[in-house]
């Protein structure tokens, strides 16, 4: 099913609650919000947002995430996208940054319990994480607003969660059950294979939820894997005395494969960071049954008035994405880039290819240690497979021997090296120049 397009998307729209529909931009690709009936403004999100209007006071939208990683990909955006909506509509945007909790690992979608981060490493992420989402940024060009006023907030849950004593946790405890555990999907595929489970990792989803009642949410945004953790803050927040939060969950991005789900484990991602060729590149060639998921969670786009041929839609998506990133100029540079190195006729310099530095490169050199050196390849193993199998060429040529050796940076320097039809990156001598569009 494609997402946004299927039954229940028309539900949401007309879930009325006190004779109000969802308007389109909030219920665009939502897979599934609940509760989401009846007049009562804790039971229908149409019917919230009316008392909030009538008392001029904007909803509270919790969006909480562990920095595990440093990079943020298109299919982490989705939310960011829906929690900008939000802040667009008028609404307060409250992004907890998980440092306390990514300590613990979330166990959603895990066979194993998780490794545990330091302190240090969560911290470093979130920063990293915050300058993809926009800090320090123009709000026209960033992920989330950070400038107008009252649009948002930036907490980190060891505010309310490091100070927890014994009795605290006890408490917490106390309101869930092994049995409600073992419900998640992911702890009973576990206990039924006998894999273990640490206790600690039960705390994970009651701490989450317990960050719904420090902020006091009226919306928690989340993936479709996410449906237990968002209904424990409901739970919590119901235990503390205060009005339960909605849960509003959004699809799950299929990767560049259109099969899996986008993860960097995987190799099927587009990063919020690339340069505009590489990801127009990448985009491009999203296939055919996934283009449609894709313009509906990653653009505003009228899907009805687009182009019917499937080409064309790929090219619409592709381009539309790259200008959200990087710029109408730069997507459109991306776009002719793109054609002319298909073509093989990126020896000239016609294209705007981001640069990859020969400077840390030791020569001679095999071309498999060359892809692996500058980046291209996560391996030199990778880069001979890669180089094996047909998919790499130097200037237009397929590079087909990975032991081809280069005697110095000077008989590469100015070439395009080219991996598949996404990847493509020009050799120089000196240190990479800034990415074109960036």
């Amino acid at each position: 099913m494609s997402a946004g397009t299927g039954p229940g998307r028309d539900d949401l729209c007309r879930s009325a609650g006190a004779g109000h529909a969802l308007p389109g931009w909030l219920a665009r690709g939502v897979a599934d919000l609940f509760p989401a009936g009846g007049a009562d403004p804790d039971q229908a999100l149409a019917a919230r947002l009316a008392e909030a209007e009538a008392a001029a006071r904007p909803l509270r939208i919790k969006l909480g995430i562990d920095p595990t990683g440093s990079d943020i990909h298109l299919g982490h955006s989705i939310l960011f996208r829906k929690l900008r909506a939000f802040q667009d509509a008028g609404h307060t945007a409250v992004l907890i940054i998980g440092d306390f909790t990514a300590r613990i690992g979330d166990p959603t979608g895990k066979s194993a319990t998780r490794v545990q981060l330091s302190a240090a490493a969560v911290e470093a992420n979130a920063e990293t994480y915050l300058v993809q989402l926009g800090l320090g940024q123009a709000p026209e060009r960033a992920l989330l607003d950070f400038t107008t006023p009252g649009r948002l907030e930036v907490r980190r849950n060891s505010e309310w969660l490091a100070g927890l004593d014994l009795p605290a946790v006890i408490d917490l405890l106390g309101t869930s059950t092994v049995g409600q555990m073992l419900a998640k999907e992911d702890f009973a595929n576990r206990y039924g294979s006998g894999t273990p489970i640490s206790l600690h990792e039960f705390l994970y989803p009651l701490l989450q939820g317990y960050d719904s009642a420090a902020v006091r949410a009226d919306v928690e945004l989340g993936g479709t894997d996410q449906k237990f953790n968002v209904a424990m803050g409901r739970d919590l927040q119901r235990h503390f005395g205060q009005r339960p939060q909605f849960g509003m969950l959004l699809p799950i991005l299929p990767g560049l494969d259109g099969v899996q789900k986008m993860s960097k484990s995987l190799g099927n991602t587009v990063g919020l960071s690339e340069d505009p060729l590489s990801m127009y590149s990448k985009l491009e060639k999203v296939p055919d049954a996934v283009v449609d998921d894709y313009l509906t969670l990653l653009t505003d786009l009228d899907l009805a008035a687009l182009p019917a041929n499937p080409r064309q839609r790929q090219k619409v998506m592709a381009l539309e994405i790259t200008r959200q990133r990087h710029g109408e100029a730069a997507a459109h540079q991306a776009q002719s880039d793109a054609v002319t190195l298909v073509m093989g006729a990126s020896s000239g310099g016609a294209a705007e290819v981001p640069e990859a530095s020969l400077v840390g490169v030791t020569f001679p050199a095999k071309a498999f240690y060359l892809l692996s050196a500058v980046g291209i390849c996560a391996s030199s193993s990778e880069a001979r497979r890669q180089i094996q199998g047909g998919g790499v060429k130097l200037d237009g040529e397929k590079l087909l021997d990975p032991t081809r050796e280069f005697a110095s940076p000077a008989e590469l320097d100015g070439k395009v090296l080219q991996l598949g039809k996404k990847t493509f990156r020009r050799l120089v001598v000196a240190a990479a120049g800034p990415t074109p569009g960036a």
